[in-house]
């Protein structure tokens, strides 16, 4: 089968494709698929969809990286109690922008309420090939007994029928699931465990799910470094809109929106794994207590970024006030010894003028005899 065309927009079935060759889902293959379809047709807008259960059922080394990835609107979620659950979400995102499909699940339930899915190029799949990496083909859904069952139920509800309204099947109609607990491998404080078993609303997950640092040191980080401060930073890992870092002991995000200008069609044409680079903090989401970082450029427009340059003067002017104030000291003490040198010549002064009298009196009793 030939390669398929550049679509203008897709909607990845994420639930379906980090599925693929598994019993359970896995972020990172979701990651390493969209990551290679992207390098493959580099014009095509890509949105990431995933059901309300991919959270509870990933690895739990991967749930912080997924809730960061939710959070920067990365991966996206149905709403609250929506009616057949992810495929319905993704065949109306799809639907409404006339966008193809990634995944290789048939959607026979809704062969009848979108036809469109039959049209050349509106449906693809992919697998990963050993040695080789993912390959992507244009596909054809498959027809089977519900898919002949919604094609009936459409053909009435078009006539006009009351008895057979159009709908999708039970499994696929049934209410999202809404979770009772937090996301496996979540850490929960001690004060908050009473607040994480009672109801929650639907949708809503644990806000201590959702921090990506400790408490303490990233108190310890804002107050170091400003909005706007210059960092230095590790490259750890790479996600489909962004990359992950390290600085200081805390784990920071850069979207691609922040890593040049013009935005980089992905963070691995701005970034290598494992190097250190000089970014900028752009700001702080104390919420979740994550930390956004970026390039000078591109932060530039968002937040006045600090220049080391002032900070320098003002120690250099600093230091000329201090060794003038050291060169000045020296100087009040020569003077006041000069002072006392002036003063002890005036106590000498003093002296002979009162030595003065006392020869004058020795004439005058020397005269007195010689008159007798």
């Amino acid at each position: 089968m030939p390669a398929p065309k550049s679509p203008k927009h897709v909607v990845v079935d994420g639930s379906n494709i980090a599925t693929e060759g598994r019993s359970a889902p896995s972020l990172k293959q979701l990651n390493e698929a969209v990551l290679a379809f992207m390098n493959e047709f580099p014009d095509t807008k890509v949105t990431v969809v995933v059901d309300a259960s991919f959270g509870h059922r990933i690895d739990k080394k991967e749930v912080a990286e997924f809730d960061e990835a939710v959070d920067n609107n990365e991966l996206v979620t149905p709403p609250a109690g929506a009616i057949g659950r992810g495929d319905a979400f993704v065949l109306a995102i799809a639907d409404k922008v006339k966008a193809a499909i990634l995944s290789n699940d048939s959607y026979q339930e809704f062969h009848g309420q979108y036809p469109w899915l039959f049209e050349q190029g509106r449906l693809l799949g992919g697998k990963p090939v050993p040695h080789v990496g993912w390959i992507f083909v244009e596909r054809t859904p498959v027809r089977g007994e519900k898919s002949k069952r919604a094609m009936r139920a459409h053909d009435v509800g078009k006539r006009g029928s009351a008895s057979s309204p159009k709908k999708a099947s039970k499994e696929a109609s049934a209410p999202m699931p809404v979770p009772k607990a937090p996301p496996p491998g979540a850490r929960v404080a001690p004060a908050a465990k009473a607040v994480a078993k009672a109801p929650e609303k639907a949708g809503e997950r644990p806000v201590e799910a959702r921090a990506v640092n400790e408490v303490l040191p990233f108190l310890s980080f804002v107050e170091k470094h400003p909005v706007g401060s210059k960092v230095k930073c590790v490259v750890d890992s790479y996600s489909a809109h962004g990359a992950y870092v390290s600085v200081d002991g805390i784990k920071a995000y850069a979207p691609l929106r922040l890593l040049g200008s013009p935005t980089p069609r992905s963070a691995r044409d701005a970034l290598k794994l494992g190097q250190v680079v000089q970014l900028v903090i752009a700001g702080y989401t104390p919420s979740r207590r994550s930390v956004e970082v970026g390039v000078v450029e591109a932060v530039k427009g968002v937040v006045p970024v600090k220049s080391a340059a002032p900070a320098a003067s003002s120690t250099k002017k600093a230091a000329k006030k201090s060794a003038k104030k050291a060169v000045a000291k020296p100087a009040t003490k020569v003077s006041a010894k000069k002072a006392v040198a002036k003063k002890s010549p005036a106590k000498k002064s003093v002296a002979k003028k009162s030595g003065a009298p006392r020869k004058v009196a020795k004439k005058i009793t020397t005269k007195r005899p010689a008159k007798r």
